[in-house]
């Protein structure tokens, strides 16, 4: 029997503090071999748009997973389906946008976690959607947190922001007139958006800060301009192999300097130790993530048990007549 599990279902089963603690675990099995992923690919169509899809196993746990997804007329469609390794059967389709959103905001909870300073305590959100949401909440995990500052190209956005999230991770959110206002003297700077520029002065990062860039995954699109990667220490990514094919705000600065990609560690190898992370309280760190199916059958695995246990989803009849059931 295979589960539909709706986007409704999803929100209702799945929390931040689940997300993250999925995230973490895949993340050291697949350190360890554990677990193994391909990178995401693209097929562009005709008259605009694109689909993507990337897949990932954790023998461990016993399930494979892909991600595929439409980005059509501004409209993105996400699904997951989840299949058991030891019967190669599909177990779950899963509706997926939640589901991104809480596994992309749990990762850089998690190198937020390893990469910020302990004392941070000022976080800034560049972006004012869902992705940037979930970048907060994952961060308010990490870090006792006392307070956000919020910048969005929309003024009424940017107050919708600040008031929803005072309301979900309960302390102070200030929305700000510009990019920088945000991230001057903030500990942590988190950007979530669709610009293909960057969205900041690089100057203006604090000594210090860690940065969760999150919005770019094309070769040409950046959030971060060259003065702020030419102040980074530490910088880690999802996928090296990934992020050399879709991690602008590293190609663009990196340019043919081959040499500076052997500067760049992965999340999961932070995570298991096998990396180094920040070494003074005065470096800026970096956090760039493209998003990898890991993470997506991380949650979705913990979606599917979660929707047992609870009697959540609807079974879909898929391969009945073969199976003579």
């Amino acid at each position: 029997m295979t589960l539909h599990i709706s986007e409704r279902e999803v929100r209702e089963l799945l929390t931040m503090p689940m997300a993250i603690e999925a995230v973490e675990v895949i993340s050291r099995r697949q350190a360890n071999g554990e677990a193994t992923l391909h990178p995401r690919k693209r097929i562009e169509l005709h008259g605009g748009g694109f689909f993507h899809y990337m897949a990932a196993a954790d023998f461990t746990a016993g399930y494979l997973a892909m991600k595929l997804y439409t980005f059509v007329r501004g409209q993105l469609c996400f699904v997951v389906p989840l299949y058991e390794i030891a019967t190669g059967k599909m177990v779950a389709l899963i509706e997926a946008d939640v589901l991104g959103q809480l596994r992309t905001g749990a990762a850089s909870g998690i190198a937020t976690k390893y990469l910020a300073r302990r004392d941070a305590r000022v976080v800034a959100v560049i972006g004012t959607g869902g992705q940037a949401k979930t970048q907060l909440e994952a961060v308010a995990a990490a870090r006792k947190l006392d307070s956000a500052r919020v910048f969005g190209r929309n003024p009424e956005k940017r107050e919708s922001f600040a008031k929803e999230m005072v309301r979900r991770i309960g302390i102070s959110v200030h929305p700000t007139a510009t990019a920088e206002a945000a991230v001057q003297g903030a500990d942590i700077v988190c950007t979530a958006t669709t610009s293909s520029h960057p969205v900041f002065d690089g100057k203006a990062l604090a000594p210090g800060a860690h940065i969760n860039a999150i919005g770019a995954n094309f070769p040409q699109k950046r959030e971060l301009d060259d003065a702020a990667i030419s102040r980074i220490s530490v910088i880690v990514v999802d996928s090296i192999e990934q992020s050399r094919e879709e991690a602008g705000d590293l190609i663009v600065p990196f340019g043919r300097d081959e040499a500076r990609w052997n500067q760049v560690s992965e999340l999961a190898q932070l995570v298991a130790g096998k990396a180094r992370g920040r070494s003074k309280e005065s470096e800026i760190t970096l956090f760039k993530s493209n998003g990898i199916a890991v993470w997506d059958l991380a949650v979705a695995a913990r979606v599917f048990r979660l929707a047992i246990e609870k009697g959540k989803g609807r079974p879909l009849p898929l391969w009945a007549e073969a199976s003579g059931n």
